[in-house]
């Protein structure tokens, strides 16, 4: 067989089940329990690697180690980096899951389990387009270095300084990344925008021990409410940050881009029925897309506070604690939006409490014009697997290394993802339709070919 499609075809089967041992460890990045089956992970993965016919290799950090795969047998065609990440969200809460998240499981052309959009599903199906390649013609069309890592869910702190360290031996002319989704079922997409980070916990201290609320109640300031009074004071009724200076750096798109964005096949009453929810929010003058894509945000990702056990005790805490996460957009920095949160925090902070703000992790926003050589490439391989040309989408979550990337690297960025809004990243019941593994396989192989073609000529 010399046709690598139709070696897709031949072998879907195992490549399945290939992709569901992966799926089966638990490489929760975020959990030092899981260290061990996080570094499973990542030798199961080098090993998956030269079995496709790279050669493959742990590289350690002071975390979690690199997956570094290389093939170089294509003299004077161009080197492509495909960059992905075997770590995974933590599962809870595990009571909402209808499938155990770690036993991978098919439901009506759904393939559940933790790591099947995010990201585990969709790289592999790199790993899968190189072997296809590979086994069929001896060669690849472009020289491939791969590049997995296993902290990208928190923060990929030990990536920055790899790329740094590595520049001559990633150096490449495009990185080509599968780690966001298509806009939706059957209408493929090529990514223009990421946003960026700024990821806090604020921690509020009052007393030196919990409080009985009736002896203490009016006297003492309660940790809770003022966390409460904190929370509140961060959006004004219209739904904007109300963070004083959180605006001054944001980029403003120009009307084609939002004229393209409005012109999407968006439905808010469909969107409201996927989610759950009676009604939509956010920043009033914006529609649901540009709220998700291009503006910046202020959210609550979680609170502890006070005694949340069956059955009552009266007590006024002594310490709460909020995470707090910002999407940044272009031209703010997280950096800046952390001092200007400080500033912020501090005058709404009543008396009678202290408050600390720890920053967990952050990334700056991406911002890409969806042509060239490269991503003319993506569309005619998604338009060929798909029927149909794919069309600009933003994206609200962030791939902090993307930025690197292009500016250690010099590279273009191409984001070609195969998950569908709704697929639960982050959250129970995370899924990928099964289809869309071997679609993605198949638009893989021809996007290699297809740029060893367009970025040699």
């Amino acid at each position: 067989m010399t046709d690598p499609i139709a070696f897709v075809g031949s072998q879907l089967d195992r490549f399945q089940s290939e992709l569901y041992d992966f799926l089966r460890i638990p490489s929760i990045s975020a959990k030092s329990e899981h260290d061990g089956d996080t570094r499973r992970t990542a030798e199961w993965l080098a090993a998956r690697l030269t079995d496709a016919g790279l050669t493959s290799e742990l590289v350690e950090t002071p975390g979690h180690p690199i997956v570094l795969a290389e093939w170089r047998g294509a003299p004077g065609a161009p080197t492509v980096l495909i960059y992905g990440h075997y770590d995974v969200q933590p599962a809870e809460p595990l009571d909402e899951w209808l499938s155990p998240p770690f036993e991978p499981t098919v439901r009506d052309g759904r393939l559940y389990g933790r790591g099947t959009a995010d990201d585990k599903g969709q790289f592999y199906m790199h790993v899968k387009a190189l072997e296809s390649h590979l086994a069929t013609r001896g060669s690849l069309p472009i020289n491939v270095v791969v590049l997995a890592e296993g902290e990208e869910e928190v923060g990929s702190p030990n990536l920055v300084p790899f790329v740094e360290a590595h520049r001559d031996r990633l150096a490449c002319a495009v990185v080509v990344i599968s780690d966001s989704g298509m806009f939706a079922e059957g209408l493929p997409s090529l990514l223009f925008s990421l946003r960026g980070l700024a990821y806090f916990e604020i921690h509020v201290k009052g007393a030196k021990s919990d409080l009985h609320s009736g002896e203490y109640g009016g006297a003492v300031t309660n940790p809770g409410n003022a966390l409460a009074r904190i929370i509140a004071s961060l959006h004004d009724r219209d739904g904007r940050v109300a963070v004083p200076g959180f605006y001054d750096d944001v980029a403003q798109w120009d009307a084609e881009t939002r004229e393209q964005i409005r012109q999407l096949p968006h439905d808010d009453r469909a969107y409201r029925a996927e989610l759950g929810v009676n009604a939509l929010s956010g920043e009033a003058g914006y529609g649901t897309l540009e709220r998700t894509w291009i503006r910046p945000t202020c959210d609550v990702n979680g609170i502890l506070c006070g005694y949340t056990g069956e059955g009552a005790k009266t007590v006024l805490p002594n310490r709460a604690m909020a995470k707090v996460s910002f999407r940044l957009v272009p031209n703010q920095t997280p950096a800046k939006v952390r001092a200007l949160f400080e500033a912020h925090v501090a005058k709404v902070t009543p008396p009678g409490v202290t408050v600390e703000i720890r920053e967990l992790h952050g990334g700056r926003p991406w911002r890409a014009k969806v042509e060239g050589p490269a991503f003319e490439a993506a569309a005619e391989a998604l338009e060929e697997t798909f029927g149909i040309r794919p069309v600009p989408m933003g994206a609200g979550g962030s791939i902090p290394i993307v930025v690197d990337f292009e500016g250690q690297l010099g590279a273009t960025a191409l984001l070609v993802g195969f998950s569908l809004p709704g697929c639960n990243l982050h959250a129970p019941n995370e899924w990928l339709p099964l289809a869309y593994f071997g679609n993605g396989i198949e638009t893989l192989v021809r996007l290699y070919s297809k740029l060893g073609d367009k970025l040699a000529s």
